[in-house]
């Protein structure tokens, strides 16, 4: 009786969840979008805004040059040593 008791909890359980899900899930899932979405339109107007500052210079030249990194290179990178085969 107590193992049939245990089972008819487990399903019961488990079809309340199912049911619970079908509620909660549309819920849960457009509030998570409504939140990128959120995000994503701060992150617009902060790119919109640096637009509009270049919109204001219509007609200027600027020449803007990429900044290079110069490598380290040094030719003294060690000894050669110089290996013979023996056989």
């Amino acid at each position: 009786m107590g193992f049939l008791k245990t089972i008819l909890i487990v399903l019961l359980v488990y079809y309340l969840l199912k049911i619970l899900a079908k509620w909660f899930a549309p819920r849960m899932f457009r509030y998570a979008a409504k939140k990128t979405e959120e995000h994503f339109k701060e992150k617009f107007e902060g790119f919109a805004e640096q637009n509009n500052k270049n919109e204001e210079q219509i007609g200027d030249v600027i020449i803007e040059k990429k900044t290079t990194k110069k490598k380290n290179t040094s030719k003294n990178v060690g000894e050669y040593i110089d290996f013979e085969e023996i056989e």
